[in-house]
């Protein structure tokens, strides 16, 4: 199946039915005056958070999603059947823009989460709702109000507690390979991992979330490369990973250019906990190990840890780091639900 992120759609509420201008004619009753029933309320345009779902490919070959109009009123006092609600079927994660690109109208971030995008069009009167003492045989009805038309764009950010940052062939793949049952690509050749990946990490019994994104060069924010069309998939990550590929001649550089990118793309990611590791040690000696960890911690300014995605060395430390962070951003949420139970008049 086909990894897709991001994709426009159209959509359009059904519109309200026409009331009915109708008279009751019946054998031996003089005078029957207005029966004419109310048109039918138009469908809405909903979309639902649905589990199961982690791509948007549904939408490349469907765009356009169109409720069902209100039926008419009729004789005899019937009002007319409300037209049929459309749902769009999204993936949890799912980010609901207007036409615009940067207006956030929803952010479906749980499952059965529900958001009506366009709502119908109310359905007409009917002449019987305009009789009065005055009119007592009215000849109008009112049409039904038109449905809403927009153009919308979904977008999806993955939701996962840990992300992977780093340049191409860090060895993020082979790091999310070697702590998960996720088989992401992996080669010696940049750009092998061309959409996003994610796995389900254990450690000490408990498990975590992890999203491997393609990786930035310099000038990703101006479209280089894959560019940073990838990095939405980690803004909802507790704590990010960088890694920083142990075997390059300058691994100040390298960071530098990652957290260059990110801080292009979002100041919200630069605020984010960031753990630095210094990967492919198996290729190094204790002195270069040694001496390019301490470039890099001169570098970003703190701990950097080392390790070895396919030896295994050092990934227990990162994945303690890791869950360090994650568990601490879950237990936030518990605690603010707590102060406001108090109880105020």
């Amino acid at each position: 199946m086909k990894f897709l992120d991001l994709a426009k759609v159209y959509i359009r509420s059904g519109g309200g039915g026409a009331g009915a201008v109708s008279f009751r004619r019946e054998k031996f009753i003089e005078y029957g005056g207005p029966d004419g029933g109310d048109g039918g309320r138009g469908g809405d345009v909903i979309a639902e958070a649905v589990p199961g779902l982690n791509t948007l490919i549904d939408f490349r070959y469907q765009q356009h999603f169109f409720a069902k109009t209100g039926q008419h009123g009729m004789g005899s006092q019937r009002t007319g059947a409300s037209g049929d609600d459309i749902v769009l079927k999204l993936p949890v994660g799912t980010e609901i823009l207007d036409e615009d690109e940067e207006t956030v109208i929803a952010d479906l971030t749980e499952v059965g989460q529900r958001v009506v995008l366009a709502r119908g069009g109310n359905g007409g009167f009917g002449n019987l709702h305009f009789k009065s003492s005055t009119n007592r045989a009215p000849r109008n009805a009112n049409p039904g109000q038109p449905g809403v038309e927009r153009t919308i764009w979904l977008r999806l950010k993955l939701i996962a507690d840990s992300g992977l940052v780093g340049l191409p062939n860090a060895g993020k793949s082979t790091f999310l390979a070697a702590v998960s049952n996720a088989r992401p690509k992996i080669a010696d050749y940049p750009f092998t991992t061309l959409h996003p990946n994610l796995g389900v990490v254990g450690i000490d019994g408990r498990e975590f979330v992890m999203a491997d994104i393609p990786g930035l060069i310099e000038g990703a924010s101006e479209g280089r490369g894959i560019g940073d069309r990838f990095l939405g998939h980690i803004e909802r990550c507790a704590v990010l990973l960088h890694l920083v590929d142990g075997t390059s001649e300058d691994v100040a550089a390298d960071a530098r250019t990652v957290l260059t990118e990110l801080e292009a793309y979002s100041p919200v990611l630069m605020q984010k906990p960031r753990i630095t590791a210094l990967n492919k040690i198996d290729a190094l000696d204790e002195d270069e190990i040694a001496e390019r960890r301490a470039a890099l911690e001169a570098e970003i300014g703190g701990k950097v840890l080392v390790m070895s995605g396919v030896a295994k060395t050092g990934v227990t430390e990162v994945l303690r780091a890791l869950w360090a962070q994650i568990s601490g951003a879950r237990e936030t949420p518990e605690e603010d639900e707590d102060d406001s139970g108090t109880w105020t008049p």
